[in-house]
């Protein structure tokens, strides 16, 4: 089984992902991708063209930080929000998951996975799917077949996440809880990142 690193930009935090056989990638174009983009100061090279986010949904178990643990922070972006993970060192994006380990999934953002200059379509082929397309900055068209059979393929992750033999997840503690705790944006910096 192939690791890939996984990496912040000014290389405090490491680790690697396994390659697995089961994963879903797709585009979101949803307005919280964007306004953590834009709480990061990095949406030029977090955000596609339109507006979109390149996620990898990978389980939890399949990721291992070797170096800067401690810098991972974590954000949401409202109380009830997703857990949203970066590096605090460089403001680098590493991923978002649910505060429900009965839904266990990370979904690595593009910038954190090094490749070696492959492109991620070579490393985890095409994209399963966009979504959330009318949130887009311009046209881009709803794909509901291939979001409908993502989702299905998301689905077979879950099994393995909760029932597998690596319960392992690098972003919760024993009792599932993130670590570390997450800060929540008061509305004043949700509305500044919403609406630039």
């Amino acid at each position: 089984m192939t690791l890939l690193p996984v990496q912040c930009r000014c290389g405090t935090v490491k680790g690697t992902v396994r390659r697995p056989r089961r994963f879903t990638r797709c585009i979101c174009y949803c307005k919280d991708c964007q306004a953590f983009a834009r709480f990061l100061g990095r949406s030029e090279e977090i955000l596609n063209e339109k507006g979109g986010t390149d996620v990898v949904q990978v389980v939890p178990a399949d990721i291992t930080f070797s170096q800067g643990r401690e810098a991972l922070a974590c954000v949401r972006l409202t109380r009830r929000g997703m857990l949203r993970w970066y590096a605090s060192c460089c403001n680098t994006p590493i991923g978002n998951t649910i505060a429900n380990r009965k839904i266990s999934f990370v979904g690595l953002i593009h910038t954190c996975l090094e490749t070696g200059g492959t492109s991620l379509d070579r490393v985890f082929g095409a994209v399963d799917a966009r979504v959330n397309t009318g949130s887009a900055l311009g046209a881009v068209e709803p794909e509901r077949l291939k979001g409908f059979l993502a989702i299905l393929k998301f689905m077979t992750l879950l099994p393995r996440a909760r029932f597998g033999r690596r319960p392992v997840n690098a972003f919760l503690s024993a009792d599932g809880t993130p670590l570390p705790a997450p800060r929540v944006l008061t509305a004043g910096e949700l509305a500044g990142v919403r609406n630039p």
